[in-house]
């Protein structure tokens, strides 16, 4: 039984999502969202990778969250 590993780069593409706003009176879907991206404090930051579904849920929230690369 062979195993495979996945080959990632060294210099993986991330980006920093911060939460600048409050999810109070957002719907309960961005709220999920925002803690999917596993933010629940104002000026809460994570890093993230660079991938299309991060980038997806960022979209859903970006009245809520601030982005830097």
């Amino acid at each position: 039984m062979a195993t495979t590993t996945k080959k990632t780069s060294k210099e993986a593409k991330t980006i920093t999502i911060k939460l600048v706003r409050s999810t109070i009176g957002c719907t309960a879907s961005q709220k999920k969202t925002v803690q999917a991206l596993g933010l629940s404090k104002i000026n809460q930051t994570k890093v993230m990778p660079d991938t299309p579904s991060v980038r997806g849920a960022v979209a859903k929230v970006s009245h809520l969250v601030q982005v830097e690369q």
